[in-house]
């Protein structure tokens, strides 16, 4: 009987660990004690992945030898991808690689040509090592594969922000599982939304947008659309129509074609200047004087529910700065960056989701933007500037001079003019009980109505141009400074609105998450860098010889007896 007892614990021992490894092999959960969850997949996340019935091929070129730094944001890629593959109904393969590795200078060039061709860009990183600082370039980026279908994934956010290295390496991190998330959506459903640049009236040239046009290519069909000659058919075949920085004035039977497309569901972006300035045309020695605009776009905009206003704002806390002679020395003219307060960097509401965690959006000259009380329409503002800021109303004259200006702290004391205005909801038809204009032969909708979308108007059309150099005619980045040398967010300003406009189910939500970075305190690490030294070496030591005197007193007391 005793015997059998004995047997009983450890039968009952093995029966329970067998039961939790078969558990534990039918049923995948991860607990996560971390207060910002930040190892917890959001539930649309697990529903796309449980859905999916594609094999998916993720190679991440984030390998080698890397900076601590973005050690990090590999080791938070595996732990998100791992996720990834536990959830999905199908198989995830996952490859870490080093593009460049083992490759001559002349094959570097040719693999760096063909990634930037498929959408991935390097980072050109400063290495401390014991020679100094050397440079290497990174790939911060993943490409996802599947159903024949290829898509670059960016992972590393504002590189440039005002802020910590580590801020923007912890903002990276956060944002890994919209960004996955998001184009694992366009590659599992295969689904190509269509975007269209207008071009019929005076609006950014081909060679202006042309890293907007190729950024936006890897993931949607893009292209030109011109409002004179497109036809309902053509319309509907859109998804999205960006209007930006128009010069001549629509006519009705245009205006009528973008009533149609918001009544029928599309997506406006409108990137509009209601005034005629440009810093080209300030180089003269008289300046130029600075007039409205007449765009035929004020009774539309209206009736959506904004209005962008005939003024410009002048920031001077927050601006980019531009290229000024300051004289000539020895025959050579003299360059000089100065700050130039009509080009402000506008920040983003941080607790709206489409413009969550960007950089400053730079602008050249632009309008202050309002919401007007419009029935079923929710507003709400995303960009805007700081408080030290003055609203000039026009006609104004401007000159280069103005720059030696220094602002009156008396006239720059303002509240922060917003520049950007998301409109949301059921829009009315701007020509409900009008006549047709002329070419419309039959009304496109009888809709008084519309059906739900969305709207953002911005109060300047420079926001989406991209910098041209001059000697060749090549398109910079879209966002980069070429005389600054800095990147502003408005390359990811673009990519997020149009992935908020063309994404039904709000992945954009994605992008709230939050993970805190908890790091040491520098100045308490160098007051106390002495004592802790000490607890952490000389502590060990000290305590292991305590014990084995202690250990050696002992042993000699017990058998002493």
């Amino acid at each position: 009987m005793l015997s059998r007892k004995k047997w009983i614990k450890p039968l009952i021992l093995i029966v329970a660990l067998l039961l939790i490894n078969v558990l534990g092999a039918n049923f995948y959960h991860r607990f996560d004690f971390t207060a910002d969850k930040r190892f917890t997949l959001n539930d649309k996340t697990k529903t796309l992945l449980s859905n999916n019935q594609k094999p998916i091929i993720v190679t991440v070129f984030l390998d080698g030898e890397l900076p601590p730094a973005f050690k990090r944001l590999r080791s938070g890629v595996k732990d998100l991808l791992a996720d990834y593959k536990a959830y999905s109904s199908q198989e995830i393969k996952v490859v870490f690689l080093d593009p460049l590795k083992g490759l001559s200078a002349e094959d570097q060039d040719t693999v760096m040509h063909n990634l930037y061709d498929q959408g991935i860009e390097p980072t050109n990183l400063s290495v401390k090592t014991e020679a100094g600082l050397t440079q290497k370039l990174v790939f911060p980026a993943a490409m996802i594969e599947g159903g024949g279908k290829m898509l670059p994934v960016k992972l590393l956010q504002n590189l440039d922000v005002s802020g910590s290295y580590e801020d923007n390496i912890n903002r990276s991190i956060e944002n890994l599982e919209y960004v996955f998330t998001s184009s694992l959506k366009k590659v599992i459903t295969g689904s190509n939304p269509r975007i269209g640049f207008t071009e019929s009236n005076g609006e950014l040239s081909d060679l202006q947008l042309a890293d907007a046009i190729h950024t936006l290519s890897n993931s949607y069909e893009v292209g030109r659309v011109d409002l004179q000659s497109i036809d309902q058919g053509g319309l509907d075949k859109l998804k999205v129509l960006v209007i930006a920085k128009p010069k001549k004035a629509f006519t009705e039977t245009e205006k009528y074609k973008i009533n149609y497309f918001v009544m029928n569901g599309g997506r406006v972006l409108w990137s509009i200047d209601q005034v005629n300035a440009e810093l080209d045309s300030l180089r003269g020695r008289n300046g130029q004087m600075v007039f409205n605009q007449s765009l035929n776009l004020d009774d539309m905009l209206f009736m959506y529910g904004a209005r962008i206003n005939y003024n410009i704002i002048a920031d001077p806390a927050n601006c980019a700065e531009i290229p000024v002679s300051t004289g000539n020395v020895a025959g050579q003219s003299q360059i000089q960056l100065l700050p130039w307060f009509y080009y402000p960097i506008v920040l983003p509401d941080t607790s709206k989701s489409v413009v969550k965690k960007l950089d400053g959006i730079k602008t050249e000259f632009p309008s202050t933007v309002d919401t007007i009380g419009a029935k079923g329409i929710s507003k709400s503002y995303l960009l805007n500037t700081s408080a030290f800021n003055r609203v000039f109303e026009l006609p104004k004259l401007f000159s280069l001079q103005m720059v030696a200006e220094q602002p009156d702290p008396k006239l720059f004391s303002n509240r922060p003019q917003n520049v950007a205005a998301l409109l949301e909801g059921s829009f009315p038809s701007v020509f409900a009980g009008r006549p047709l204009p002329v070419g419309i032969t039959a009304p496109y909708t009888d809709l008084q109505s519309g059906k739900t979308t969305k709207m953002i108007v911005i109060g300047d059309g420079d926001v989406f141009k991209n910098q041209v150099v001059e000697k060749d005619g090549t398109p910079l980045p879209l966002g980069f400074d070429r005389y600054s040398q800095r990147t502003y967010g408005n390359k990811a300003l673009l990519l997020n609105i149009i992935d908020y406009f063309t994404d039904d189910d709000n992945l954009i939500s994605l992008r709230d998450k939050e993970v805190k970075i908890r790091l040491m305190d520098k100045g308490k690490i160098k007051i106390e860098k002495t004592k802790w030294q000490f607890i952490n070496v000389v502590a060990p030591l000290l305590l292991l010889i305590f014990f084995a005197i202690f250990q050696h007193y002992y042993r000699k007391y017990k058998y002493a007896k």
